[in-house]
């Protein structure tokens, strides 16, 4: 039998506890997916013939290639994008370097779904930009297909590469690089056989990110793939379909789709496996001295892109104020489009902010003691937790909120058609952030202000609460705000799990993008865009006034 402590006492019931909410939310349903995808229709005889049948249709084959493609391409280019990005932040005398760190981290917390959107009100075949290029003989089409997706998830996820290869960029230690170029390396040279390197495990971790959220996505294909069929997309019209029997076929491709980010993950983890990245850090790299033309690239590189990325935001806030006729716009200012939003029900957006805020305070909750636990208490059991609090990032949310309505739709727990099973759907997607948030400023914290504590007598569970919060009490908030804007902009999940009372606005945009209803589309990614904007500010706000007040 092993002793545990009394300090350790509080981590293993974190763990125990993290262990058995995360199996009964995540890998039952999980398991439930897996299983249904190997009974028949009626779900009672176990069958190979669902993959048979899946695996030997073009159609479905089809759609797996088109998710892959699309998953690589948007990776390719926005790593492309967000390494150089990174490195003029890290490492160029750029102006406004803070501005365009701010702005750079717009995209994560708007919606890629409202991106998708205003691009076809800009390039799409009846689009703004699409009848000016035409009307100057240009021959543009449209932005629908694969060049649309890959332009969307290329503007709304580079911050995923460029974030953390800003850091590793700033952590690579300036001996090794003087080290190349002392032995008579050039300084490109150096940078791509030294530099480099060090970084790859940085980028890789972004780039995987990229593909998961890729091939995962609902939300852009649904605007965007137009004719091209597309994985997650089409495990939600199987699911619909066959709603009334054993969901065998979208099990099916709720597989594959957990398949695709599992191998993308383990091949990540080989090739980081098999080298070395580590230096043994003591100076941080300085700013470049740069000619003054390569400093204006770099700068105007870095606005261009972080602008850009922006474009669509702004045009869907200025197009929600044109006048629509069914789905034509005209060049006319009006407040119609918001006024036969607020006029079809203010439920949907009441829905957004209370069960979004619910949301982000249950997985703030969770996430936190569980990112204390695999901190503080170094076990095979916490381990295991940190790899099963993981595992959402690699499940799509079509994929989740089906085994949540299979597992939850008839039994000792029925939870839908309520708001709970939505709350809960997107707390487990939403857990890592919190989870890594909560264990990165925990490694900065000494343990021995803890252990401190409960030597003088105040019990495991109140020094937590009393002493590791409050200093961790950053990085909770911004877990807390991630998961607040991530939600409110959560769809794939949503559109599979909600019911008529508890729609949202992305459900609302959803079902006016289905029918003719561009204008109360437009309108209600504004008003999406202004309540996760809004709180992001508030809060940035706050946490400055409480550092400065620290200091």
């Amino acid at each position: 039998m092993i002793a545990v402590s009394r300090r350790d006492t509080f981590p293993l019931a974190i763990t125990v506890l993290a262990l058995a909410f995360l199996s009964l939310f995540l890998l039952y349903p999980l398991l439930k997916v897996f299983g249904a995808s190997f009974l028949d229709r009626t779900g009672t005889s176990f069958t190979l013939a669902n993959y048979t049948r899946m695996l030997s249709s073009s159609f479905y084959l089809g759609s797996l290639y088109n998710s892959l493609l699309m998953g690589v391409l948007a990776t390719l280019v926005t790593t492309a994008i967000g390494v150089p990005l990174a490195f003029c932040l890290a490492r160029l005398p750029i102006p406004g370097k803070s501005a365009l760190l701010a702005l750079a981290a717009l995209p994560l917390v708007l919606p890629s779904f409202v991106a998708a959107y205003a691009l076809v009100l800009l390039l799409g075949r009846a689009g703004i930009v699409t009848r000016f290029l035409r009307d100057i003989g240009i021959p543009f089409t449209s932005i629908y297909g694969m060049t649309g997706l890959t332009v969307v998830f290329a503007l709304t996820l580079f911050p995923f590469v460029v974030f953390p290869t800003l850091a590793a960029f700033k952590a690579v230690d300036i001996s090794v690089e003087e080290a190349g170029q002392n032995l008579g390396s050039s300084r490109w040279r150096t940078f791509w056989t030294v530099t480099v390197p060090i970084v790859m495990p940085a980028v890789l971790a972004g780039a995987l990110l990229v593909f998961i959220e890729a091939i995962e996505s609902f939300g852009v294909p649904f605007v965007l793939a137009e004719d091209k069929p597309i994985l997650a997309v089409e495990a939600y019209k199987l699911f619909v379909g066959e709603l009334g029997g054993n969901p065998a076929s979208a099990g099916v491709l709720g597989v594959i789709l957990i398949v695709c980010t599992a191998l993308a993950l383990l091949l990540q983890r080989y090739y980081l496996g098999k080298r070395r990245f580590s230096t043994a850090a003591r100076r941080t790299p300085p700013e470049l001295v740069v000619a003054p033309w390569l400093r204006r690239l770099a700068a105007g590189y870095s606005w261009g892109i972080v602008l850009i990325a922006l474009v669509p935001f702004f045009a869907v806030i200025v197009i929600s104020f044109m006048e629509f006729r069914g789905p034509v716009m005209h060049p006319n200012l009006s407040l119609n489009n918001f006024r036969d939003l607020l006029n079809q029900s203010s439920r949907p957006l009441v829905n957004t902010l209370t069960l979004s805020s619910a949301a982000a305070l249950l997985a703030a909750l969770i996430g936190v003691p569980i990112g204390f636990a695999v901190t503080r208490f170094r076990s095979r059991i916490s381990d295991f937790l940190d790899i099963v609090a993981m595992t959402p990032f690699a499940v799509a949310g079509t994929v989740l909120a089906i085994g949540l309505v299979i597992s939850f739709n008839s039994g000792w727990l029925v939870l839908t058609g309520g708001w709970l099973i939505l709350v809960l759907a997107w707390v487990v997607r939403k857990i890592p952030f919190n989870v890594r948030a909560s264990a990165a400023i925990l490694h900065q914290i000494d343990p021995s202000l803890e252990e401190a504590s409960i030597n003088l007598g105040v019990s495991p569970l109140m020094t937590f609460i009393r002493l590791t919060v409050p200093l961790m009490i950053g990085g909770v908030i911004g877990g807390m705000v991630l998961t607040w804007v991530t939600v409110a902009s959560e769809l794939s999940s949503t559109v599979v799990l909600y019911s008529g009372p508890w729609a949202t606005m992305t459900v609302v945009m959803f079902q006016a993008l289905e029918g003719t209803g561009a204008g109360i589309a437009s309108a209600a990614a504004t008003v999406l865009i202004v309540v996760t904007v809004l709180p992001v500010a508030l809060v940035y706000r706050l946490l400055r006034r409480h550092e400065l007040g620290m200091m």
